[in-house]
């Protein structure tokens, strides 16, 4: 691919959490201050600075908020083992030592994504975390140093007041922790586009009017430019062939195993792989135009797109911030001008204890819990998420797309059939057939040799071998001319088959390749040549449609063979002769009545699986169909999808429980925190009590979350 296009792609930075923002250089989000990221990963991207940066930071947060913790919770161990080493204040020094880099600065990236979330009025999570993280931190730092300015019912039995240190660092680290998962997921995907990005050569040879050669950059080609593609290259950018024969693996586009027969007036496709032949293009479409640019850009596009439940999330988050801000000015103002004694005391603490109780602990432990116990669960079921979207969408998936070849059938070619000519040997078939294709360099011999010694057949070495370019070979095999072809070459050689073409077109409709063998003159029978159906795709294609799902076969492959593998595997939605982009343009106009899954391994099936809710990879497919899917299944076997669903149901449902706990936590705690009940009971809570109770609710959300690793599905 041109490197214009690269750079072009690259020239615009958008923010994760706001993709309506475009930036032509990079920087931070003017919505909230996250780092921008590019539109288009670019070849030889260097590290992920901002995932270094995070990484970094959570690992120095973890290493101070442990010991802070220690020392902080350390008196509920029997024997209080650390008052009996420090005292109050000695402790209390301790830990604003031990705090102060976590709260200040380590959780600096997030104090300013809340001033820009302040200052451009679009208050998100992170207001509320540096917010809480900031007010904690600052009264606990005025606890420490200045205790004398509070009231005595804040005092402890020994006199001191509380301190929450440990609270505020513990929320730093795990959202830096939350921060680094997320920015993983995030360098992941962008690593499928630099897959995809490689597959392209980075020269051509180009023809000069002298008729001259020479090796220039591929960013160098332009249309109407004659190039020469040399055996095994790849072809430089999309064309069509001018002079020259050869087969071309054309399966990054198709998905098909068969290479493609190519001749003068022919399209060639960039990036595809030459076979034995030499071939004279002319360039038609360079740079942004090829297929492989398109399906980077429709790959880059559907990674950017949000589901509708990250909307929602931000909706709910966008009332939720402010309300809980409000609250709290609301309770310190209220203990400011109708409280008794130390007013602004109570009323800082009451803002204090709102802050902390409605911090999004719980709230974000709701969902990450129970995907990360889901995820393991699922990798022992042989299924791999990638993040949590894939699981909260897969049980609601009502139509499921499949591509054929390495996902229904076996992805490799296979020696299916031989018929034996009438008076033909049936092993002495197998011995012409496979020994002539032993010297042959075509991507169908290797399969056919491999079949004829499953057979248990004794292969020879061939005489005179000979190959004719898109039609077949011949030679001699122990005395006997032999020639293996399709039917075009056998009607050059003037050979009539008779019954066997009859028998050649049943095969043709089951969708094998069917190659005539001819010896000395004469008919000796048919070779089937097929890309088998995997062994447990039919009982998998009925547990499927059982679930309730609609199952619609997408495939590059003609509607025969596709035909002939949707009838054994009772699949009643078939279109054949899909390319990529067509392939997302059925997944798009799909998604808008069903959630729709697409299931592939291939390159050519990046786009679809990326723009799909979610995209099922075969674990035995290519690196980039992985990275585009947002579920992998290890061993290949769609099987593991009903298990999957199921894990997804009882995952999503377990979701919502723990939202039921963090936010009725929440609405219980919060009013509670203000001081709704002091003037019936005199009851106030203190920041003490609001840190247990914000602790108790994440608790209470890990244990409901590690339900799951038991869970039946």
């Amino acid at each position: 691919m041109a490197q214009e296009h690269v750079e072009a792609a690259a020239a615009e930075w958008t923010c994760p959490m706001h993709p309506e923002v475009a930036e032509p250089e990079p920087g931070s989000c003017p919505s909230c201050g996250m780092a921008l990221e590019p539109l288009t990963p670019r070849i030889g991207d260097g590290e992920n600075t901002e995932l270094a940066d995070m990484s970094r930071r959570f690992v120095i947060a973890a290493a101070l908020t442990v010991p802070l913790v220690i020392v902080a919770m350390g008196d509920l161990l029997p024997g209080q083992p650390v008052s009996a080493f420090m005292s109050p204040l000695v402790r209390a020094l301790v830990e604003f030592a031990l705090a102060t880099p976590v709260c200040a600065w380590l959780a600096w990236p997030f104090h300013e994504r809340a001033y820009a979330s302040i200052r451009n009025r679009s208050l998100n999570m992170f207001t509320l975390i540096s917010l809480g993280v900031g007010v904690a931190y600052s009264y606990s730092v005025v606890a420490a140093l200045l205790p004398g300015i509070f009231p005595d019912s804040f005092r402890g039995a020994s006199g001191e007041v509380a301190v929450y240190f440990e609270a505020a660092a513990v929320i730093v680290t795990l959202v830096l922790l939350g921060q680094v998962f997320e920015l993983r997921a995030r360098d992941r995907t962008g690593s499928a586009i630099r897959q995809l990005l490689e597959l392209a050569p980075h020269t051509a040879r180009r023809i000069r009017d002298d008729g001259s050669e020479e090796d220039v950059p591929l960013d160098s080609v332009k249309a109407g430019d004659r190039l020469r593609v040399r055996p095994g290259e790849k072809i430089p950018v999309d064309g069509v062939v001018l002079d020259g024969a050869s087969a071309v693996d054309e399966s990054m586009v198709s998905g098909e195993p068969l290479p493609v027969d190519k001749g003068p007036g022919d399209a060639l496709v960039g990036a595809t792989v030459n076979g034995t032949g030499s071939l004279t293009m002319r360039a038609e479409k360079v740079g942004a135009d090829t297929l492989l640019a398109r399906i980077v850009a429709m790959v880059a596009e559907a990674q950017r797109s949000r589901a509708p439940i990250q909307r929602l999330a931000d909706v709910v988050a966008s009332w939720f911030v402010p309300a809980v801000v409000a609250i709290a000015i609301a309770a310190f103002a209220t203990w400011a001008v109708v409280g008794a004694e130390s007013r602004l005391a109570y009323g800082l603490l009451s803002a204090i204890a709102v802050l902390i109780i409605a911090c999004p602990c719980a709230l974000g432990l709701a969902t990450p819990m129970a995907i990360m116990v889901a995820a393991g669960r699922g990798a022992t079921l042989g299924v791999l998420f990638r993040d949590a979207e894939a699981i909260e969408l897969l049980g609601r998936v009502r139509t499921l797309l499949i591509d054929k070849t390495g996902t229904l059938t076996e992805g490799r070619p296979a020696l299916v059939t031989v018929v034996p000519a009438d008076g033909v040997d049936y092993r002495k078939l197998l011995v012409l057939a496979g020994s002539l294709e032993r010297a042959s360099e075509h991507r169908l011999a290797g399969a056919i040799v491999a079949g004829v010694e499953d057979r248990g057949a004794r292969l020879v070495e061939p005489e005179g071998f000979r190959a004719q370019p898109g039609h077949g070979v011949e030679g001699r095999v122990d005395g006997t001319n032999v020639v293996l072809g399709n039917k075009a070459m056998m009607d050059k050689l003037g050979v009539e088959f008779g019954e066997l073409e009859k028998r050649a077109e049943v095969l043709r409709s089951e969708g094998e390749t069917v190659m005539f063998v001819a010896a000395d003159g004469k008919p000796a029978g048919l070779m089937g040549v097929a890309d088998p159906v995997k062994p447990h795709a039919a009982e998998a294609i009925r547990a499927l449609q059982d679930e309730g799902l609609r199952i619609v076969m997408l495939t590059g492959d003609s509607p025969t063979t596709a035909e002939a593998v949707a009838r054994e595997l009772s699949i009643d939605e078939v279109q054949a002769e899909v390319m990529p982009g067509t392939k997302a343009e059925v997944v798009k106009r799909l998604k808008t009545g069903s959630v729709v899954a697409m299931a592939g391994d291939g390159i050519n099936d990046a786009p679809a699986l990326a723009l799909a809710d979610v995209g099922i990879a075969m674990g035995t497919g290519t690196d980039i169909a992985i990275e585009s899917a947002g579920v992998t299944l290890v061993k290949g076997d769609l099987r593991a999808i009903v298990r999957a669903r199921r894990l997804s149901r009882v995952t999503m449902q377990n979701v919502r429980q723990n939202l039921f706990f963090a936010f009725g936590y929440n609405a219980l705690g919060v009013p509670i925190a203000a001081g709704v009940l002091y003037p019936l009971f005199g009851l106030l809570l203190s920041p003490m009590i609001a840190a247990a109770a914000m602790s108790l609710s994440s608790v209470s959300v890990i244990v409901n979350a590690l339900r799951l690793r038991t869970a039946k599905v």
